[in-house]
C-alpha cells in the first residue's frame, strides 16, 4: 500500500486515543482542585485603631469542608507572638494576661480587640486550617494605634519685633497625639519655601532669621496624625520699621555720634579763661578773709553754693552733660523705637544707658 494511505490511516487512531484519554485528564483536574483548601480575604489590609477604643481585624475564609476550623491570631515581632488560638470559636488554652478579657472571635475567623494600647500595634497574621491534610489559609493586617492630637497653640517670646532683627521663633506646641506632622501656615496658607525661614527636623520650630516688613502678618500651626487634626488659633506677628537714622548709624554713623559726644563731653576751657578764673578765685578768698569777721551770719552763702565755690570747672563740665543729654534725648526719641519700652519712663532710662554707654568709652 502506498505511503500516503497509510498516513491516512494513522489519522484517525490518533484522535480516537486523545478522546480516549479526556476523561482521565478531567479526573486528574477535580482531584487537584484548589477549593479543597482554605482561601482567606480581608476587606482592608491598615487599620488606623484609637487608644482606649477597639479594633476589628476582618477577615473572610471559605473551604469546601463543613468541620470547624483551626483559627491562629499571632502578632509578628522579632519572635512571634500568639494572641489567641482558636477551633471555631472557642478558645484554646489560656489568653496571654495583657490580651485577657479584651479578645472576641467571630465564626468567619475576624478578631475583635478592645481597649487598644500603643503596645497593640503592629503587624497581625491569621492562620485558618480545617483538617491536618489540607492547605492552610494565611493572611496578614496592619495595625496602627495612637493618641488622637489635641488643639495646637503657637508660643512666641514676644509678638513685635524690629525690622532687620537677626531672628524670631515660633514654636508649635500642643499637649496630646502620637506620630504628629507639622504644617505652618501664614493667613492661613501653607508656608512657602524661603531661604529666611527654617524649620527643626520634626517641623515644630520655625525660625525666621533677617527679618522683614513683609514677615509682619498672621501665623499658624496645623497638626495631623493617622486619626486626628488639629489647627492653631493664629497669632499676629507685627514688624516695626526701623527709621533711616538707625540705618545711618548702623552702616557707620555710630561712630560719628560717638565722636561728637566725646568731643563735647571732654570739652575743657582755654589756658587763658583757666588762669582767670583761677585769679579770680584767689582775690575773691582774699577778700573773703580779709572781711570775714563783717559778715553776719545771715550773709552767709547756703552750703549748697560750696561746691560750686571749690570746683566750678567740675559744675560747669557737669551742667554742660545735662545740656548735651537733654540735646541728645530730645533729639533720638522721634527716631529710634525700643520694643522693650512699655513706656515713656523707660524709654527715658534706655536713652540714659546709651548715652552713658557712650561717654564711659569715650
Amino acid at each position: 500500500m502506498p505511503p500516503k494511505m497509510k498516513r491516512e490511516r494513522g489519522a484517525p487512531s490518533r484522535a480516537s486515543r486523545a478522546l480516549r484519554l479526556t476523561p482521565f485528564v478531567y479526573l486528574l483536574l477535580i482531584q487537584t482542585d484548589p477549593l479543597e483548601g482554605v482561601n482567606i480575604t480581608s476587606p482592608v489590609r491598615l487599620i488606623h485603631g484609637i487608644v482606649g477604643k477597639a479594633a476589628l481585624l476582618s477577615v473572610q475564609y471559605s473551604s469546601t469542608s463543613s468541620d470547624k476550623p483551626v483559627v491562629k491570631w499571632q502578632l509578628k515581632r522579632d519572635k512571634p507572638v500568639t494572641v489567641v488560638q482558636s477551633i471555631g470559636t472557642e478558645v484554646i488554652g489560656t489568653l496571654r494576661p495583657d490580651y485577657r478579657d479584651r479578645i472576641r472571635l467571630f465564626e468567619n475567623g475576624s478578631l475583635l480587640l478592645s481597649d487598644l494600647q500603643l503596645a497593640d500595634e503592629g503587624t497581625y497574621e491569621v492562620e485558618i486550617s480545617i483538617t491536618d491534610d489540607t492547605f492552610t489559609g494565611e493572611k496578614t493586617i496592619n495595625l496602627t494605634v495612637d493618641v488622637p492630637i489635641s488643639r495646637p497653640q503657637v508660643l512666641v517670646a514676644s509678638t513685635t519685633v524690629l525690622e532687620l532683627s537677626e531672628a524670631f521663633t515660633l514654636n508649635c506646641s500642643h499637649e496630646n497625639g502620637t506620630k504628629p506632622s507639622y504644617t505652618w501656615l501664614k493667613n492661613g496658607k501653607p508656608l512657602l519655601n524661603d531661604s529666611r525661614m527654617l524649620l527643626s527636623p520634626d517641623q515644630k520650630v520655625l525660625t525666621i532669621i533677617r527679618v522683614l516688613m513683609e514677615d509682619d502678618d498672621l501665623y499658624s500651626c496645623a497638626v495631623e496624625n493617622p486619626i486626628s487634626q488639629g489647627r492653631s488659633l493664629p497669632i499676629k506677628i507685627t514688624v516695626y520699621r526701623r527709621s533711616s537714622l538707625y540705618i545711618i548709624l548702623s552702616m557707620g554713623g555710630i561712630f560719628l555720634l560717638v565722636t561728637l559726644v566725646t568731643v563735647c563731653a571732654c570739652w575743657k576751657p582755654s589756658k587763658k579763661s583757666r588762669k582767670k578764673r583761677k585769679l579770680e578765685k584767689q582775690n575773691s578768698l582774699e577778700y573773703m578773709d580779709q572781711n570775714d569777721d563783717h559778715l553776719k551770719p545771715e550773709d552767709t552763702l547756703p552750703r549748697s553754693g560750696e561746691q560750686e565755690r571749690k570746683n566750678p570747672m567740675a559744675l560747669y563740665i557737669l551742667k554742660d552733660k545735662t545740656k548735651l543729654y537733654c540735646t541728645f534725648q530730645v533729639y533720638l526719641t522721634p527716631h529710634l523705637h525700643f520694643p522693650e519700652a512699655r513706656s515713656q519712663s523707660e524709654l527715658k532710662m534706655l536713652l540714659k544707658a546709651l548715652f552713658s554707654m557712650l561717654l564711659r568709652y569715650s
